[in-house]
């Protein structure tokens, strides 16, 4: 992938695993390549309040076996992924908010919940 580019994104986790990307999903072959005739393709100026973990960015990985040849269809591969993260994303979120709520309730609405709260009557 074209490192340079300002829409480029590699962000490593404390696990070692790299996620490298275009912002703008215009990158099919990602992590391994940006399309060649990229009309999004703009020049990386300047790192501007960016935190960075490494001064080198890690290596590309290797291309999988066949890329030029069945490009599109890892491409619809990646797609299909995507497809099933961006499905089940809203549930979880859903579920991490309920059990939230269910903690919250339970401790008695947080500091303010258990300062504010009625007393009961005697």
């Amino acid at each position: 992938m074209r490192q340079d580019c300002k829409f480029f994104e590699s962000r490593t986790y404390a696990n070692g695993e790299t996620v490298r990307k275009c912002d703008l999903d215009l990158a099919p072959e990602a992590p391994w390549r940006c399309p060649a005739d990229c009309g999004a393709f703009q020049r990386r100026l300047a790192d501007v309040n960016w935190k960075h973990g490494s001064l080198v960015t890690p290596a590309t990985p290797a291309e999988p076996p066949g890329l030029d040849e069945r490009g599109d269809e890892i491409a619809a591969l990646l797609d299909e992924a995507e497809d099933i993260v961006n499905a089940v994303g809203p549930g979880i979120l859903a579920e991490v908010e309920a059990e939230r709520t269910r903690l919250a309730k339970a401790a008695g609405g947080g500091r303010f919940g258990r300062l504010l709260r009625r007393k009961p009557k005697r």
